[in-house]
């Protein structure tokens, strides 16, 4: 492991007060997280990040999309009387005005003001929890829906199904690792959903559904609460892309609903819990139903089911291809998570029409 000298890394940002200690904070798998303590009462603690380079190709890109995404927050929350030191991240600029620091061997780092006396929830583990979450993924939509200008494409393809029905055919016609024979029903699996898959992502790229500024990593704990409960901001910024805000809702139940793991080695555990969906769906729509479109509205559901068969088949597509995308922890890793994540895909599908009532209860259409 890399030993980096981390108070000289922090001289170059405009911090306030002298560092007591840096300790390593979270458990992220992509970015290395640092808890930043000074010493005076009144100086601010801070959050130091080392950005993976080799996921983001793009720092700077990605630094540019945060800045301009947490000053439209930021303005947002003021004009409301609220507190933006609080209820929006703050990025920390160097002493060259920059919003990252790139070091003598290529490594970018990023520096934001740590909010104090905040909840984070690890699962939405009741209907409570996911309505708070829902609640703050579409107030986060909700207040950035009128945000100006575009922002930097840091990930191609993320969420993009013709992109990946590219790579996909890519893969089957090469069968690298020469397992594709024995996969054949699963394939099928992937096949006789392609083109309803393909028309929802017309609908994207012809307009109909709009683009607007998503989150792309919906997970609860990148939601922070204060003491009460109540939302204070959406944090984990790195993702950040102009997509459709459906993305979010999707990804969200699919990681909120699960009654099993993702990579659950006994399908029979994996459902859509249908309790969490409208709780989540309560939550979202009581912040986002006023700006999102009747198209959106439609499709909200079935982006829950988009979402869950592109991860399926992105499983699965590593799989053929020999694992060489995501860490497995053991043989045919791939091939379980692909089964366990086809079995919440089947249970959305069977679910549809109470999916599509909750959402209609909750929006304006009808």
């Amino acid at each position: 492991m890399t030993n980096f000298d981390l108070n000289g890394i922090l001289k170059n940002f405009q911090i306030e007060g002298e560092v007591a200690q840096v300790k390593l904070y979270g458990d992220g798998l992509i970015n290395k997280t640092y808890f930043v303590e000074t010493r005076a009462a009144d100086a601010p603690n801070y959050i130091l990040q080392t950005k993976n380079s080799s996921i983001f190709k793009d720092v700077p890109g990605m630094m540019d999309n945060i800045l301009k995404v947490t000053n439209h927050l930021k303005a947002k929350v003021v004009a409301a009387g609220g507190d933006p030191l609080r209820e929006a991240m703050t990025v920390i600029m160097s002493h060259d005005g920059e919003p990252f620091y790139k070091d003598e061997a290529g490594n970018y780092w990023t520096v934001y003001l740590f909010i104090e006396d905040t909840l984070i929830y690890e699962k939405a583990d009741s209907p409570e929890t996911a309505y708070a979450g829902g609640r703050g993924i579409g107030k986060f939509q909700r207040i950035l829906s009128d945000m100006p200008g575009t922002l930097t494409d840091i990930l191609p393809g993320f969420h993009n199904i013709r992109f990946r029905f590219k790579q996909w055919d890519e893969v089957i016609a090469k069968d690298p690792a020469g397992r594709k024979n024995s996969v054949q029903e699963e394939i099928q699996w992937i096949e006789s959903r392609r083109d309803e898959m393909l028309c929802f992502w017309e609908l994207v790229e012809s307009g109909e559904i709009p683009t607007r500024v998503t989150h792309n990593d919906t997970k609860i704990n990148n939601i922070l609460f204060d003491k009460e409960g109540e939302v204070l901001c959406v944090i984990d910024l790195d993702t950040v892309l102009s997509s459709t805000a459906l993305n979010d809702f999707g990804d969200a139940i699919r990681s909120y609903t699960n009654t099993g793991l993702e990579d659950d080695p006994n399908p029979e555990n994996v459902s859509m819990d249908i309790q969490i969906f409208r709780a989540f769906t309560e939550g979202y729509l009581s912040e986002a139903k006023d700006f999102l479109t009747e198209t959106e509205m439609k499709y909200l559901a079935f982006s829950a089911r988009y979402i869950t068969y592109e991860q399926v088949l992105r499983f699965l597509m590593d799989y053929i291809d020999g694992d060489n995308y995501y860490r497995t922890n053991y043989e045919n890793h791939n091939l379980v998570r692909t089964h366990a994540q086809y079995r919440l895909l089947e249970s959305i599908e069977q679910q549809k029409e109470a999916m599509d009532e909750i959402v209609m209860e909750n929006c304006k259409l009808g």
